[in-house]
């Protein structure tokens, strides 16, 4: 495993650059018992600052942010148009391990969303056509309906990229590591983002 799996985070052992530490800790979280790794909270607010809170899985990551997917009319949707700003909690109980992001955001291009709208699993893609997400529904009858007239309507070809649907990316402007050590002095690293790079300061726990 990666350095400091229960045995505590130094500043040495960090590094200078927390992508890089991010991404060694998500392959420890990938290579254990963990389920589903890739869960996180994905936070926001209304533009009059009322909180939101839902599960979200991440669809990637790199030295320009977090990705994820999800209906643009939906209530987080709504939200990230009129407060483009969002914090992401990564919790890996069986490593000790919490990793917190904060940062602004900024909608992929229709291209990036279309490449992973493709990957994705068919009935999964005909669903994305079928809900209108965070909305109202009397009947879940009404939802399976809609599906199944999707299935029709898109039947024998590929399913494309609804206009309404598509990625996010989240760019950090500070990310703080949390492990789990003895006695509840626990390590916490908080990265900024300055202009010249990464400042790194150590929390109380």
């Amino acid at each position: 495993m990666g350095r400091g799996v229960l045995k505590g985070l130094s500043e040495e052992s960090a590094g200078s650059d927390p992508l890089a530490l991010f991404s060694e800790w998500f392959e420890d979280a990938r290579r254990s018992s963990i389920y589903i790794p890739e869960a996180m909270t994905l936070a926001t607010a209304s533009k009059d600052g009322r909180p939101n809170a839902r599960m979200m899985l991440v669809k990637g990551f790199d030295e320009r942010g977090f990705r994820f997917f999800t209906n643009y009319e939906s209530r987080k949707g709504d939200e990230l148009a009129d407060n483009p700003r969002a914090a992401l909690v990564f919790h890996w109980s069986a490593l000790q391990r919490q990793v917190r992001v904060e940062g602004v955001v900024e909608k992929l291009s229709e291209e990036e969303s279309s490449e992973y709208f493709a990957t994705r699993a068919r009935g999964s893609q005909l669903g994305a056509w079928a809900s209108n997400q965070s909305s109202p529904i009397e009947d879940r009858r009404l939802l399976e309906q809609a599906f199944r007239e999707r299935e029709t309507r898109f039947k024998g070809s590929d399913v494309p990229l609804p206009p309404f649907w598509g990625g996010y990316r989240v760019i950090p402007q500070a990310i703080e590591f949390w492990q789990g050590r003895a006695n509840r002095l626990h390590d916490r690293l908080r990265y900024t983002r300055e202009d010249d790079g990464w400042t790194v300061a150590r929390l109380s726990p």
